[in-house]
């Protein structure tokens, strides 16, 4: 047991190495979310009507401090799917349009993206990254080959869902400049995980999420837009904020903030998330976690003797990894005996026609986890 286990409510006896879907939070955030949530019933209408306003905005311009950009360029959202929704729909795309995108994208956001491109017209590319990788300069040569001059937006992770690749970003976002092309960013897995430079990055939009790695409630996330971008949003949820009699001078906070009523209290509990992780001096505790996942990386890649997907190095993953398993393995089966058999909650993935283990280490997990799992692997995968 290390020293972050009793900070969370993570049930006995799991062995949790799957932080990557949906997080979890430690006790003194929980609780600053219980405090705004019981301010909240104490007086409702003066908390959502008349302090809900300022204390967005003390979050907001915490929260702007932490990813380096203007309180004016982000809002908060519950989730990624919802923010590149909002995008997705604000952009004026039609027939002779594309969207350009890897094949490593989430799923619900490719759909998204789908679903869209059916109603209007335009096309959706997924376009195949070469897989194995051992410079970054494969990944961008091989994205920019699919641009064309109908290629309008391009829509990459910053971190892939099914893979855990780190793409190379700012390179990627500076080849889509130099085409005029919209560039819109799911950064679900990034906050928390990486350190985050958003005016810097250069990005049109940006989307992430803070439930999973900064650790805050879930139901937080938030939207960037660029100060030559944000014009193009709309509200995906028309409500008071549109034309409004008492505009905030802040369109993105006007149009996306305020949807009718709603727990606000997981976007209050932000700060929270970030003071947690700078009391516990986070640099230190992700150096940590990423030596752990470089450690299954060794281990599972030595038990499998199948090529990874991209070299052992902070450049291409952080603190989730994913990890080639064989093609004979039946994934929902194995995910259900790791879990009934050995208490083990961790993701087996099928994505292009390939089976893979995802490995998330977070503060709570120790080398004892990834023996644990080495062990259930070794007797459940015959080799």
């Amino acid at each position: 047991m290390n020293s972050f286990t009793n900070d969370f409510y993570l049930k006995k006896g799991i062995i949790f190495l799957n932080h990557g879907s949906f997080g979890a939070t430690p006790k003194p955030v929980l609780q600053t979310s219980q405090f705004y949530q019981i301010e909240m019933e104490k007086q409702p209408v003066e908390f959502l009507g008349r302090r809900a306003g300022s204390l967005l905005e003390n979050s907001r311009n915490i929260l702007a401090n932490y990813l380096k950009t203007s309180p004016q360029n982000i809002v908060y959202i519950t989730n990624t799917t919802i923010g590149v929704n909002i995008i997705a729909r604000s952009l004026e795309l039609g027939a002779g349009d594309e969207v350009l995108a890897t094949n490593q994208e989430y799923g619900a956001l490719d759909r998204t993206w789908k679903f869209l491109s059916q109603k209007r017209g335009f096309q959706y590319i997924n376009h195949p990254l070469k897989v194995p990788v051992k410079a970054s300069g494969e990944v961008i040569e091989c994205l920019a080959s699919g641009i064309t001059k109908n290629t309008r937006v391009l829509f990459i992770s910053h971190i892939s869902s099914p893979t855990a690749m780190i793409f190379p970003l700012k390179e990627m976002i500076q080849i889509a400049k130099e085409n005029q092309i919209i560039t819109v960013i799911d950064g679900a897995h990034a906050p928390g995980q990486l350190e985050l430079d958003l005016d810097a990055l250069g990005a049109d939009f940006y989307v992430g999420n803070m439930h999973k790695w900064l650790c805050a409630p879930k139901g937080s996330a938030f939207l960037y837009a660029s100060p030559s971008s944000a014009h193009r949003i709309e509200p995906l949820v028309v409500s008071w904020g549109w034309q409004s009699e008492n505009p905030s001078g802040n369109q993105l906070v006007d149009f996306l903030e305020w949807q009718g009523t709603r727990d606000i209290s997981p976007f209050l509990s932000v700060p929270s998330a970030i003071e947690y992780q700078e009391q516990h001096q986070w640099k230190e505790v992700r150096t940590r976690c990423h030596h752990l996942a470089s450690l299954a990386y060794q281990r599972i890649t030595e038990l499998t003797t199948i090529p990874p997907l991209y070299p052992d190095s902070l450049d291409w993953f952080s603190q989730m990894v994913s990890l080639p398993l064989p093609n004979s393995v039946n994934t929902d089966e194995l995910k259900d005996q790791l879990y009934d058999r050995y208490q083990i909650e961790i993701p087996i993935i099928s994505w292009n026609n390939r089976k893979f283990i995802r490995i998330s280490i977070q503060c709570y997990n120790d080398e004892s986890d990834i023996n644990a799992l080495m062990n259930a692997l070794t007797h459940l995968i015959p080799f």
